[in-house]
């Protein structure tokens, strides 16, 4: 009489299935750890768009308060007057003037940051977050005598990301 033949997995069988729910668990894993990555560089796409915003903003500011000409919103180099720096600069306090990209813009001491709440949660005690990854671009390109665009480029690096760029384009008139 013979014996009825027992079912079960071999040793090559789960051997075999482990190698393939290690190779799972392991793509989990670093799936979950781009996202961390990402989510972490989030933080400093907002810091980007919010420093491009600041720039235009004062752009505007400038001319609607009187700060500067209609004939000064132009970059260095391109016409007579003109106040923008061209090239990438470092993020600093806007200067004198309180517009940001131009020549008297402070730079010679820390670069510009952001404030943190402290360890408590409050600002009484703010921990100082410099930006020192973080450049920007005005580019303020002539349509016409009354139009020209403004073109702001944030460029900055965060953690194994780098050359990560904003840009955000408008247009401005001479009429406030």
């Amino acid at each position: 009489m013979r014996r009825p033949s027992q079912a079960g997995f071999t040793l090559i069988e789960m051997m075999i299935a482990t190698v393939v729910l290690s190779i799972g668990v392991l793509g989990l894993a670093a799936t979950l750890a781009d996202g961390l990555a990402y989510m972490d560089m989030s933080k400093y796409d907002y810091i980007a768009q919010q420093k491009a915003s600041e720039a235009v903003e004062s752009i505007f500011s400038a001319r609607d308060m009187g700060e500067a000409t209609w004939a000064s919103i132009c970059n260095v180099g391109s016409g007579t007057g003109c106040i923008f720096l061209t090239g990438a600069k470092q993020l600093c306090d806007p200067g004198p003037d309180g517009i940001v990209g131009t020549a008297d813009d402070n730079c010679a001491g820390l670069p510009d940051a952001i404030l943190l709440p402290g360890p408590d949660g409050k600002f009484s005690d703010a921990v100082r977050v410099p930006l020192s990854n973080f450049t920007r671009t005005i580019t303020i390109t002539s349509i016409n005598a009354s139009l020209a665009q403004i073109q702001v480029v944030v460029t900055y690096s965060s953690g194994r990301w780098t050359g990560r760029t904003y840009t955000l384009t408008t247009n401005i008139s001479n009429f406030s």
